[in-house]
């Protein structure tokens, strides 16, 4: 798989990753053995970046990553960087967001996944003015020289709130919505964070599965699935879930973009690949539910760069479906 440098960590990641939000919670029942099964299928296609959560689950998802990592390390399989976040276990209030604190989240992300030291920590789209305070920063800093993390990032919702971090020098992650339904990152993110060499995680890569191309207007979900519970913002930012597109326009959309698909991929593939092909992307996080999605999801990356007249059909049907929707949202 195709390698790019994340950022400010100095760590070569390949450009798909896992997703591990699905492993803990949200998206219904997963049983850990299926899990488990999820995260080796990534690591034998040749996955080395695996994003995760405190959050998730409450440390499931961390705990299962722990064991795939203790496995690699064991056996000498691979080189495998994980990322975790911290910080949406507790009230959304920026005092909440101090050393003392991280320390304590730390100490259990740590505990979890099985680590003294953690590849990459990501606030966890904390409140806005969190990014644009020093002390917060000074304490991520303090986590590097007491070698508990070796770098940190941010995962944010809006764009502002990345070019604020991408501002800070020892940011070296940007974690933000980018897809086919989420452009507005193209305009100012991408380019700040390349010049500033910092990495970009694209998350919510299909659109909480819009993109896939497997749903109609018969579609249900299950109640413990966000895809249910949060279509209105009801639990968390509403941009989580479909990328804050509402659910019939999406359909349309996806529709919209099928005449544009390589031959022989899916929809899931062509979508990936877009992503893949703007410049500044570092690495994409789709997650999975079993090994099949996992081995789909990669093949992603040895698609041919889209062409012209592809990347205009989503340019065009962004414009015309999507921005009216969410482009000033976020």
């Amino acid at each position: 798989m195709e390698t790019r440098r994340l950022g400010r960590t100095g760590r070569d990641v390949g450009v798909v990753g896992l997703g591990a939000w699905q492993l803990g919670a949200d998206w219904g029942e997963v049983d850990e053995r299926d899990a488990l099964a999820v995260l080796h299928a990534a690591v034998d296609a040749g996955v080395t970046f695996i994003d995760t959560a405190d959050v998730y689950g409450d440390g499931r998802s961390e705990r299962l990553v722990g064991q795939i990592l203790k496995e690699t390390v064991s056996n000498g399989s691979g080189d495998l960087t994980v990322a975790t976040k911290m910080g949406r276990r507790v009230e959304q209030i920026p005092s909440n967001y101090n050393l003392d604190a991280f320390r304590a989240w730390n100490d259990r992300s740590r505990e979890n996944l099985g680590v003294d030291t953690i590849d990459l920590v990501q606030l966890h789209c904390p409140p806005t003015p969190v990014y644009s305070t020093d002390a917060v920063f000074d304490a991520l800093d303090a986590l590097v020289d007491e070698g508990r993390i070796a770098s940190y990032g941010v995962s944010v919702e809006t764009c502002a709130e990345a070019l604020t971090a991408i501002a800070r020098p020892n940011v070296a992650s940007i974690q933000i919505i980018l897809n086919a339904f989420r452009l507005k990152p193209l305009d100012e993110v991408l380019p700040a964070a390349r010049e500033a060499g910092v990495g970009i995680i694209a998350r919510v890569p299909l659109a909480s599965g819009l993109l896939s191309g497997k749903y109609d207007e018969n579609t249900t979900f299950s109640a413990d699935d966000h895809r249910t519970y949060n279509r209105h913002g009801e639990s968390f930012d509403v941009g989580e879930t479909f990328s804050g597109v509402d659910f019939t326009t999406g359909l349309e959309a996806v529709r919209r973009l099928i005449p544009a698909l390589p031959t022989g991929a899916s929809m899931a593939q062509f979508a990936l690949r877009w992503i893949l092909d703007q410049a500044g992307v570092t690495v994409v996080i789709p997650g999975a539910r079993n090994p099949a999605q996992v081995a789909a999801n990669v093949a992603a990356a040895d698609l041919s760069p889209l062409t012209e007249d592809q990347l205009a059909a989503v340019q065009q049907t962004y414009d015309d479906l999507i921005r009216p929707q969410i482009h000033n949202r976020w």
